[in-house]
């Protein structure tokens, strides 16, 4: 695991407006045990000793993000947030000082310190790394109205997670050659693959998970009191608190 001085930036997309949740205001400033979702990614990122700076890209007109005790820490940086997610990691990527950086969904708050540690070591030895999970239940594709066209086969398949962790110039450049082109970019991993760069998987924790649904709030927050109930009672470091 690298240390403090090597200076991990962390990026986190916040700029979304969260439809899918059907509230009245983005998903990631909800409620989630006592915190809004987002403080609670924030702080995880922030706690973990080989992060140094979180850039976070912003909606123009956000409102919420400076009610949150977090957005008083002064690693935290903001930049505005573009129409589609690449353009946020983009904004922050220009001025994302450090060789690495990773990129963390907004609105998954259940990351640990073991993911993360896994996810900069498979990184840095590898080139770029991001976090997933295996498929695990029978795939299908259907055609549009939900006809089944043809079962296709799991093994080898993965859930894309997030923290997904790169070196800066090259995301950078593989973002921009990706928009300037009107490529597809789903992900940071997409763009890296498209730019011919080797992308490894490493294998996350299920409860790793991105709260896109109502119901999926609630899960979040049993998550978040299972780990608080497995940390140890007086943690000799942060990393362990949150492992």
């Amino acid at each position: 695991m690298t240390d403090h001085h090597s200076g991990l930036t962390a990026i986190v997309p916040a700029a979304g407006i969260g439809s899918r949740m059907g509230a009245e205001r983005p998903k990631q400033y909800l409620q989630l045990a006592g915190m809004a979702i987002l403080e609670h990614t924030l702080t995880r990122l922030l706690s973990h000793p080989a992060i140094s700076q979180v850039i976070v890209a912003l909606a123009p007109h956000d409102r919420w993000f400076d009610t949150l005790p977090v957005a008083q820490d002064e690693r935290i940086l903001r930049v505005e947030g573009g129409a589609e997610r690449a353009f946020s990691v983009l904004n922050a990527l220009h001025v994302a000082q450090g060789e690495w950086v990773l990129v963390h969904d907004a609105a998954r708050p259940c990351l640990t310190h073991g993911d993360l540690d896994r996810l900069i070591a498979t990184a840095m030895a590898c080139g770029g790394a991001i976090l997933g999970s295996r498929v695990r239940d029978t795939m299908k594709r259907s055609d549009a109205a939900g006809n089944i066209l043809a079962t296709v086969e799991r093994e080898e398949l993965w859930h894309a997670l997030t923290p997904q962790m790169f070196p800066t110039g090259p995301l950078k450049r593989a973002l921009e050659e990706g928009l300037a082109l009107g490529a597809t970019i789903t992900d940071e991993a997409s763009a890296m693959e498209r730019a011919g760069f080797p992308v490894r998987m490493v294998e996350g924790r299920a409860d790793n998970i991105k709260v896109t649904r109502p119901e999926d709030l609630s899960l979040a927050g049993l998550y978040l009191q299972q780990q608080d109930a497995r940390r140890p009672a007086r943690p000799d470091s942060p990393t362990e608190e949150l492992a």
